[in-house]
């Protein structure tokens, strides 16, 4: 057998490497020894037996086989593209914190034995350690554990998929790390994002706070991968949002979370139940050092949340954090999905029954075709990160560095927390002048905390990105919304929004994707680089879902095309 390599890239393919028709596909895979190239190559056994093995090399063109045989030769040829597209060698690169810091005050340890100074019990780690780094579902069982928590799904990151990329196929720059000036301004904007949880977002522009927080993290400079205006300045209006172009356009908050919405015959009430604000009952958590630590020990918490009676149109942060805190993880774009379909929104030029005579999509190129697909692309994210969070990361929640400020500014630690952050805590005119006296804990919108599963990458923010990566490449990204509306300060009605701007479906689906994103930041259990590279993590894996499929459908389909994240467009 000579043909070695069926699937190489020819003119005929894409910039991602697809083949650009089903037949041609096929073309590619006609001779019998693409079956042998393709197995050996990753290393797989055939799964037909000897004879069925014997009569498949007898065969010189697939599109005489049996249906069964051509699906086989099918599978196998997109498994070998995506083998071929996938680096050899490839380096995972992270911060080197979890090596630098023996006492693994960096590392990611909730749920595991903590002692008083709220350091994981060294023996507890190395067997966490031991679990990860062999795979083997054994030594997970033998983590020693501090409390009734369990850790989520730690193996879940080594489980294989039939579609796509691998889950270890995907690379994120390594997180800023312990002793950098970036985490000390990431955890700055956490510290503000907790200050302003109950002040609605249409009044930041004029509220005092907002003010401080935006004049503050002006001076983190470069090191603030946040959103800023054209003299490189933090503004109140740009407080929190994330760094595409439709971040900046409008109100905060998408229109997505406003507009009706039905789910067949089921009108969407967008309010939602969130919980009381602190000026109405309400709290945050784990603001004592002792409540804290039960919680790293993962002790189940002693308070639960506090709902306020009246349902309520998101209108800050802690209604945003609430939603998140209970979402189903794709719920968000299935409802941008309903709101975009309930518009009429015409879908991607590329759709192949834009021109048809006779014919329209449903199971393929129609209504729930896009549906289905935003749930499979979800769970797919979901393996490609949580293979990042345990297996190559493994970072430490935001709380957890919060308490390391804590100890190092009121208890007599040495960690090497960065000098910036301390000047701003102990500083009046900056972060402390509102925090409490003598505490730097950052409160918690949930009573848990975080979740037990470490911080890098985000799960929100993985299928935030490749769901709507996915509605971006469906639907017409440059139709505009119209009548856009925003919440009033209470949350129990809509105004329209009078902004001069036009709000567009792919502005204001980048915008629900930053929402949920940064809204798990404005709850105190993520960063902002933790959304940053995880929204363009779930991007990549829906994009390589998409490739795979592109050759699979009858119809002539050239692909769909989408603007990315940073800008750029691509036809997939």
């Amino acid at each position: 057998m000579k043909d070695k390599t069926p699937l190489t890239k020819k003119k005929s393919e894409d910039e991602n490497g697809a083949v650009t028709s089903r037949r041609g596909f096929l073309g590619k895979l006609g001779k019998a020894a693409v079956v042998g190239a393709s197995i050996g190559a990753v290393g797989a056994k055939p799964f037909f037996d000897g004879k069925s093995s014997e009569i498949t090399a007898q065969r010189t063109n697939t599109l005489t086989v049996t249906r069964a045989q051509k699906s086989y030769h099918w599978r196998s040829g997109i498994a070998l593209q995506d083998y071929n597209a996938t680096p050899q060698n490839m380096r995972y690169p992270e911060n080197g914190d979890e090596l630098l810091y023996p006492n693994r005050i960096a590392g990611y340890s909730k749920g595991l034995p903590h002692d008083a100074t709220g350091e994981v019990i060294p023996s507890a780690y190395e067997m966490f350690l031991q679990a990860v780094r062999s795979g083997n579902p054994a030594d997970f069982e033998l983590i020693p554990m501090g409390g009734a928590r369990k850790l989520i799904s730690p193996q879940s990151g080594l489980a294989y998929d039939l579609q796509g990329g691998d889950a270890h196929s995907f690379v994120i720059p390594p997180a800023p790390a312990f002793a950098s000036r970036e985490i000390a301004a990431e955890i700055a904007e956490n510290y503000w994002m907790a200050l302003l949880r109950d002040i609605p977002f249409t009044n930041y522009p004029t509220n005092p706070i907002a003010a401080a927080a935006a004049a503050d993290l002006t001076l983190f400079g470069n090191d603030l991968k946040a959103p800023k205006d054209q003299n490189g300045q933090v503004t109140p209006n740009l407080l929190f949002r994330g760094l595409t172009a439709g971040d900046r356009v409008g109100p905060l908050m998408s229109q997505f979370w406003y507009l009706p919405c039905f789910f067949g015959a089921n009108e969407i009430n967008q309010q939602i139940r969130t919980v009381r604000s602190i000026g109405d009952g309400g709290q945050d958590y784990m603001t004592d050092f002792s409540s804290w630590l039960a919680v790293q020990n993962g002790v189940n918490p002693a308070q639960s949340d506090i709902f306020d009676p009246v349902v309520r149109y998101m209108r800050n942060g802690r209604d945003l954090g609430q939603w998140v805190h209970v979402d189903v993880l794709f719920q968000g774009y299935f409802q941008a999905f309903l709101c975009i379909a309930g518009l009429g929104v015409a879908v991607d030029g590329g759709n192949p029954y834009n021109n048809s005579n006779n014919q329209t999509g449903f199971a393929t190129f129609g209504g729930p075709h896009v549906a289905t697909l935003l749930c499979e692309v979800a769970t797919r994210a979901l393996k490609a990160v949580w293979y990042q969070k345990w297996i190559v990361h493994r970072r430490f929640r935001p709380e957890v560095f919060a308490a390391r400020i804590h100890r190092r500014l009121y208890g007599g630690a040495d960690y090497p927390v960065h000098s910036e952050i301390l000047n701003s805590i102990g500083s009046a005119s900056r972060l402390g002048g509102y925090l409490p006296s003598g505490n730097a804990l950052l409160p918690q919108a949930f009573p848990e905390g975080s979740p037990t599963h470490p911080a890098y990458g985000a799960g929100h923010a993985t299928v935030a990105g490749a769901c709507v990566t996915i509605l971006k490449a469906w639907f017409n990204e440059s139709a505009i919304i119209p009548n856009p509306v925003v919440p009033d300060v209470t949350g129990t009605t809509l105004a329209p929004y009078n902004g001069s701007e036009n709000l567009t479906v792919g502005g204001e689906l980048n915008k629900i994707a930053s929402n949920v994103a940064n809204g798990r930041n404005i709850a105190g259990v993520h960063w902002r680089s933790d959304a940053t590279a995880s929204l363009k993590l779930g991007e990549v894996v829906a994009i390589s879902i998409l490739r795979d499929q592109k050759t699979c459908y009858n119809e002539q389909f050239n692909g769909f095309s989408l603007t990315k994240f940073d800008g750029t467009t691509i036809t997939v």
